[in-house]
């Protein structure tokens, strides 16, 4: 399938027939989601090689990141910082005997820790997956008491430092980019670490009394103190947790200094003060059940003014992209109902269903930055005349294709989307549905369809 269709290079797997058969284990995934490897390969001989590509010491999921990633820079935008999204997120493996898994969790289930980069552009389209890091605890590993004496190298927390580079040195020479992550990210180490003039910032402050002057005033007291820019309504969607929403926002800002911690390991490095400016977006007036929103965040990006200000909250707001990629991963590629043997193919099949959730998540969210774009940026031609004449029950297709919104509108009810009036644009899991169905019509459509008329003298 065309969503699916990465053009893959040699470099990271060093040989051409290994990145053939990652292009076509991506290509039959993304025709089944949410099927099992044996469903989805249908055939013994294609789910063979499909193990043995993952048991191959030569593919690691690095391997796999590279050989897809040029593909992915050529979508780069020409204007504007690309959003370099950070996070991690817990793949309990509910029912394999897979081989060397760590604990997770509260320590009773098994499986690994999997932290990704989701790059995407600033108005919000996901572009790709420059890198990943996937790892096992070790049940008998350091007792999290002696983590303020460990050097940041071996903490767990090092991989925002680590994955941060990797995600700058992926990118054409000056490009701007701006790292994103949640409050786990938040640590002075971070913020001090050596980074190109075209790289920032824009992390949410895990503490708020933390020091921000040499003198000890605090985060919190600092922002206080300073006046009203302006407000803004937030969209807010809805979650288990809350209800969705308009929220009034108020917004405040100053520039502060943070003061590195004192406790630091032996040997370790002092930590220069690093200036950031701290932005607080705080809601007025939220619903009595509800918690008021309040985001603070910092940034090394330049802040001057509420325009400013408000477009690194917009950034920010981008954010949930990455969620919804270990979600996709997680929910709609059943990376968690994987069996396979080792912790190794685990790795690498995790990997290669990466591949297919970042380009279902490109396609959702395209449609709605370029509706008007025409739709064969993401379908072959068989895919969407097919769509087109099952939604119009004509057997001749028109002959140019739909404009993209229409035809991911089109997949999306093919999965159960109902295109009500209220009901915005269609998601990941409507998405996902409507493409399986969308290969069999596909299929279908290919096997009965009427041979070309034979021409010629008999």
């Amino acid at each position: 399938m065309a969503v699916a269709a990465v053009a893959l290079v040699a470099r990271g797997l060093g040989d051409r027939r290994r990145v053939q058969r990652l292009t076509q284990l991506v290509a039959s995934l993304a025709e089944r989601w949410s099927q099992s490897l044996p469903k989805a390969l249908a055939r013994w001989a294609p789910l063979k090689a499909a193990y043995r590509f993952f048991d191959n010491r030569n593919v690691t999921p690095a391997g796999m990141l590279a050989a897809a990633w040029p593909a992915c820079r050529e979508q780069l935008p020409a204007d504007g910082p690309v959003l370099l999204i950070q996070d991690t997120t817990t793949i309990t493996i509910k029912r394999s005997a897979t081989q060397d898994l760590g604990p997770v969790g509260n320590g009773q289930g098994r499986g690994l820790l999997l932290h990704s980069v989701l790059a995407a552009s600033a108005a919000g389209t996901p572009i790709g997956v420059p890198c990943q890091l996937l790892w096992t605890r070790d049940a008998d590993g350091p007792h999290r008491d002696s983590r303020r004496q460990r050097p940041i190298e071996e903490k767990e927390s090092y991989r925002w430092l680590d994955l941060e580079q990797q995600s700058l040195a992926s990118l054409p020479p000056g490009v701007p980019a701006i790292t994103v992550a949640d409050r786990e990210a938040d640590s002075c180490e971070l913020f001090a670490q050596a980074r190109p003039a075209h790289a920032y910032l824009l992390i949410r402050a895990a503490q708020s009394d933390r020091s921000v002057d040499a003198d000890g005033g605090k985060l919190a007291a600092r922002l206080a103190q300073q006046p009203v820019l302006g407000s803004y309504t937030l969209e807010v969607a809805p979650t288990p947790k809350r209800t969705g929403r308009q929220a009034r926002c108020e917004v405040r800002l100053a520039p502060v200094v943070l003061q590195p911690p004192q406790n630091r390991a032996a040997g370790s490095p002092r930590l220069a003060p690093v200036p950031v400016t701290a932005i607080l977006a705080s809601e007025l007036a939220a619903p009595p059940e509800e918690e008021p929103l309040r985001w603070l965040l910092l940034t090394s990006w330049p802040v001057r003014s509420f325009a400013d200000a408000r477009q690194v909250l917009v950034w920010y707001s981008c954010r949930w992209l990455i969620e919804r990629f270990h979600f996709v991963l997680k929910t709609g590629c059943g990376v968690e109902e994987l069996q396979l043997r080792t912790a190794a193919r685990l790795e690498n099949a995790i990997s290669t269903y990466s591949l297919v959730a970042a380009r279902l998540l490109w396609l959702t969210y395209l449609a709605r930055e370029q509706p008007a774009a025409p739709c064969s940026l993401a379908f072959t031609q068989s895919e969407w005349e097919t769509l087109v004449c099952m939604a119009t029950k004509q057997a001749r297709p028109p002959s140019t294709p739909p404009r993209l919104r229409e035809a991911v509108r089109l997949v999306a009810k093919l999965g159960g989307f109902l295109a009500r009036k209220g009901d915005g644009e269609p998601g990941p899991t409507a998405l996902w549905t409507g493409l399986q169905r969308l290969a069999d019509y596909v299929a279908a459509r290919t096997l009965f369809q009427p041979p070309p008329p034979v021409t010629g003298s008999g």
